[in-house]
């Protein structure tokens, strides 16, 4: 670990909403409240293009597996593809109707669809022609978080109304409704062998799903506030969450046991990451500042600091030597990361 001053700030412009790293590491995005996408190198922190034209604010963005394509969502109802090597805008996706705000973008493992969930209904794009494949609808408020599993035959979404729907990508079918969650679900995210469904709600829980279809489940209990955040250890035994309530906990996942709280932060934990070795935790809250943490013990590695407002967003990078930020003060910080 370095000494915790970033090795370069980005200037964006507008609040940072959006952080990631291209899947080779050489480039990192980052999406704002303006409505634009800037596309750094990330060897030297030049600013390689600045993609525009939506009409609100950008809330959601996902590179394509292969690192060709990136795919933005936002508040103006519209998704955008880009092509990475020259800037060039493929496609416009819209979802047609009355607030149907983009609030999360999604590319299948294998590249070839994308998902979007809007006010209520989740839609699945095929990525080589921008076509339409289904409409998946059910939801009766804001889908806030869409995610295929690893496999790419299910799609989860999380929504406003409290539920959890799965469905079968083959054929748009909804496989089940995943219920027991007292208000929105905020974050959902399977495990990285897909046997396992992590949600985070606004009523301070998780919920384990797994099983034959999701059957049993696992209530996560002791956030004193609304969970934010949710993520998966990269070898599937850990989970994470981020509170309004100021702390991230980490659960095992083979018995649902509270295996460490990390406290420190003084304010809520809108993210939390693992490094992709998963030694390392990364969280950052509305208190200006992003916390890393040792997986294996709960202890805090370092604070870093320098961000003038929240820190809405966090990503490591794909070899796990970097790690960006981006605040609602407009700019991305890239810390060197060296190690527990």
């Amino acid at each position: 670990m370095d000494d915790g001053t970033p090795l370069r700030t980005l200037e964006h412009g507008g609040a940072v909403w959006s952080v990631t790293f291209a899947p080779d590491g050489e480039w990192l995005a980052t999406g704002a409240w303006d409505g634009t996408v800037r596309l750094w190198r990330v060897s030297d922190g030049g600013l390689q293009r600045t993609l525009e034209g939506h009409e609100g604010p950008m809330s959601s963005i996902a590179f394509s597996p292969d690192g060709t394509l990136l795919a933005l969502g936002a508040w103006d109802k519209t998704v955008r593809l880009w092509r990475v090597a020259d800037g060039a805008l493929v496609r416009i996706l819209k979802h047609e109707g009355w607030m149907k705000s983009v609030n999360s973008v999604a590319f299948s493992p294998d590249g070839r669809l994308l998902a979007s969930g809007s006010s209520s209904t989740v839609r699945l794009w095929r990525v080589a022609d921008g076509a339409l494949v289904r409409t998946l609808e059910g939801h009766t408020q804001w889908v806030t978080s869409v995610a295929f599993s690893p496999d790419g035959e299910l799609l989860a979404s999380g929504s406003w109304d409290g539920a959890v729907r799965l469905w079968r990508v083959s054929d748009g079918v909804l496989v089940r409704t995943l219920r027991g969650h007292k208000d929105w679900v905020s974050s959902v995210a399977f495990s990285p062998d897909g046997t396992l469904l992590a949600s985070g709600s606004r009523d301070g829980t998780i919920r384990l799903w797994g099983g034959p279809l999701a059957h049993q489940t696992r209530t996560l209990e002791g956030h004193a506030s609304g969970v934010l955040s949710v993520a998966f250890s990269p070898d599937g035994t850990l989970l994470a969450s981020g509170s309004w309530d100021g702390t991230v906990r980490l659960w095992r996942v083979a018995d649902g046991a509270l295996v460490h709280i990390l406290e420190g932060h003084a304010g809520g934990v809108f993210r939390v990451a693992f490094s992709p070795d998963g030694q390392l935790l990364a969280s950052s809250s509305n208190d200006r500042t992003v916390r890393l943490w040792r997986a294996s013990d709960g202890a805090l590695v370092r604070t870093l600091e320098g961000h003038a407002s929240w820190v809405i967003s966090v990503a490591f990078s794909p070899g796990g030597t970097l790690l960006a930020s981006g605040s609602h003060d407009g700019t991305i910080r890239l810390w060197g990361v060296v190690g527990p």
